[in-house]
This record gives structure tokens, C-alpha cells and sequence, in this order.
């Protein structure tokens, strides 16, 4: 069995629409795009080195799917080359030129939990905000390896909505960047405990 890890920038708030530039995802009006740019320094970047280096396949939404086609084909350092890339997406307009690509359709939750039950490397999920409520509604997630911005944005969309069931994780490794970003990793532990003082 592999797991699923969430990749993702976030706000404070909690907020991870368009982290990485203008014209990413401008929808409901959202006037941050690029947000994470000011922030990133040589800490994140080897992070990032690290955390995309292969083996692993992609499980993405039909949007950020299409950011990544537009670009990491024409790119010589594409990290993702070797990867096999699994597209949510009812559409059956989906261009699956991108070496590898494997469109998930129907009922998705099933399709997934049979990816899941497979042999074969990690499957890492960015961006896909409307896949990710789909993982926390049923429990598919098994890491979120998080950058904790510290800004907070008021409004975009959020990793966790209406709909997260409740979940304890455990952290599993962190640091700070030089600009004060917390890099977290957490694993999925079991359901959320309560006491009393």
C-alpha cells in the first residue's frame, strides 16, 4: 500500500489560492496571486529539492493539472517526467499528452482507494484545492507536508472546509526558514482524542 501526502503553501488563515503568481487562480475575485514569492529563500527551495525528488506520482485536480501540462513538459529539470500523472477530471476534453497521464473519472473516492491499495511509489497531491475536501471527506489523506506563510490573506480558498472530517495527525519534522516560514510534515494519527483540565 502507498500513501497520499498534500503538498501544500498555506496562510495563516489558512488560505492556499494561488501561492506562485499572477493569473495562477483568480477566481471569486481573489486579489493575492504570488503570495509565497516574497517569502522564498534558499531554506524552502531545498525543501522543495527535496520533497519533489523522484519516486512519486501525481494525483491532481483537473485545474492544477493543466497549470502544470502548460509547463513542466517544456522544462529540462521536469521533476515530474518519470512520474505518472492521475487527473480528477469528468472532462473528457482532458489533453493527456503529458507522458504518463491517466484520467480518473466516475466515482472517483473508489478509483483512489484502489490507487492507494496498489504497489508503486508515494502519490503526492498539489494544489487541487476541490480534490483535496474530496481526500479529507474520506480519509485518504495520510501526510500533509505543509509551508506555513506568515501572512494572512482574509479570503481564497482553504485547505480545510466544511466537510473535513475530524482527524488527529502527529508532526513529524519542522523548521523555520530564514523569512519565517514553518515547513511541517505531519502523518495521520488515528481520531482526535479529547480530556479535560
Amino acid at each position: 500500500m502507498r500513501k497520499l501526502v498534500i503538498l501544500t503553501f498555506i496562510s495563516l488563515d489558512g488560505v492556499m489560492q494561488a501561492p506562485g503568481s499572477k493569473g495562477e487562480d483568480p477566481s471569486g475575485g481573489f486579489e493575492f496571486e504570488g503570495w509565497t514569492v516574497p517569502y522564498f529563500d534558499d531554506v524552502l527551495g531545498d525543501e522543495m529539492d527535496k520533497q519533489m525528488t523522484p519516486p512519486f506520482d501525481l494525483l491532481l485536480g483537473r485545474k492544477t493539472y493543466d497549470i502544470f501540462a502548460s509547463y513542466w513538459p517544456q522544462k529540462e529539470d521536469d521533476p515530474f517526467k518519470q512520474s505518472k500523472k492521475y487527473v480528477v477530471s469528468n472532462d473528457d476534453s482532458l489533453n493527456t499528452d503529458w507522458k504518463e497521464t491517466i484520467q480518473i473519472q466516475d466515482d472517483v473516492v473508489a478509483e483512489i482507494e484502489k490507487l492507494k491499495r496498489q504497489d508503486g511509489p508515494m502519490l503526492q497531491v498539489y494544489g487541487s484545492s476541490v480534490l483535496i475536501q474530496t481526500l479529507f471527506a474520506n480519509d485518504l489523506a495520510d501526510e500533509l507536508w505543509l509551508k506555513i506563510y506568515p501572512v494572512t490573506l482574509g479570503k481564497g480558498k482553504r485547505l480545510f472546509r466544511e466537510g473535513t472530517i475530524p482527524a488527529a495527525f502527529e508532526l513529524h519534522e519542522s523548521k523555520v526558514s530564514p523569512s519565517g516560514v514553518i515547513i511541517a510534515s505531519y502523518k495521520r494519527d488515528g481520531d482526535v482524542k479529547v480530556g479535560s483540565f
